[in-house]
């Protein structure tokens, strides 16, 4: 009869192996797939749930205030998704800086105030940094304030900009970098997304997805020429939508 070797007993999992990973918020686990996305080449942005919540702000109360004001303008990817429910002026809210001190949208009111949406993992977000850059050095001194503000984990954030320079102010959230978007009328966030706003607080266009210096410059333009009254809330806007 042939020897067997010796049954080892069944090793017990360690608690590091059976501990549950490090949880996700639910907009942040949605948000994620885009990794993946991205890896495969398909898309550099995510886009989630549906396109359009009422927006938050009053509703005009008959047709004929429905009728004059057309509604906002929204470029990129929202062309293909549909026409979001943008409301009429900049929405306020309230996230931690860098440092996590909460900082206010409405600190800078009185002021034209773009507001760039983005993620860490989100390689678009990524590319238009350079390009933020400039253009907030460029438009700053025209009345144009650029708020980043990066709907991820605050860590993440902190080490990204550590080794990535932002030359303009950045705030951050999780669920509620997310809600931020939505007071935008964006239901299905889609990364980057961006919000432009004249001085008077009323939102000029959204757009979805990569920006590049030509639309960019056009957008910008528009607002400078908003706010100098050489150009009207509408043409400004019929302008941005024939160039995108």
């Amino acid at each position: 009869m042939t020897d067997q070797p010796p049954t080892e007993p069944p090793t017990e999992p360690t608690p590091e192996a059976t501990s549950p990973p490090r949880a996700m918020p639910a907009g942040l686990r949605l948000a994620a797939l885009g990794f993946a996305a991205a890896a495969l080449g398909a898309i550099g942005y995510v886009a989630y749930e549906r396109l359009a919540v009422p927006a938050p702000v009053a509703a005009p109360t008959n047709a004929a205030a429905n009728a004059a004001t057309p509604p906002v303008p929204a470029t990129g990817v929202a062309n293909t998704l549909g026409q979001p429910a943008v409301p009429e002026m900049r929405p306020d809210f309230t996230l931690k800086d860098l440092d996590g001190k909460p900082v206010a949208l409405s600190r800078w009111n009185g002021k034209a105030v773009v507001v760039n949406f983005w993620a860490t993992w989100c390689g678009p977000c990524q590319r238009e940094i350079p390009l933020l850059n400039r253009m907030h050095a460029e438009y700053a001194p025209q009345g144009i304030q650029l708020v980043g503000v990066a709907v991820d984990f605050a860590d993440d954030v902190r080490q990204f900009t550590a080794k990535t320079k932002l030359d303009y102010p950045t705030l951050m959230g999780e669920e509620d970098g997310a809600d931020a978007a939505r007071a935008f009328g964006i239901d299905s966030l889609a990364f980057p997304f961006t919000a432009f706003t004249d001085k008077a607080g009323r939102v000029v266009t959204v757009h979805l997805g990569e920006l590049h210096e030509p639309q960019l410059r056009t957008i910008l333009d528009a607002i400078v020429a908003i706010d100098a009254g050489k150009l009207t809330l509408e043409a400004a806007r019929a302008r941005i939508e024939a160039a995108d």
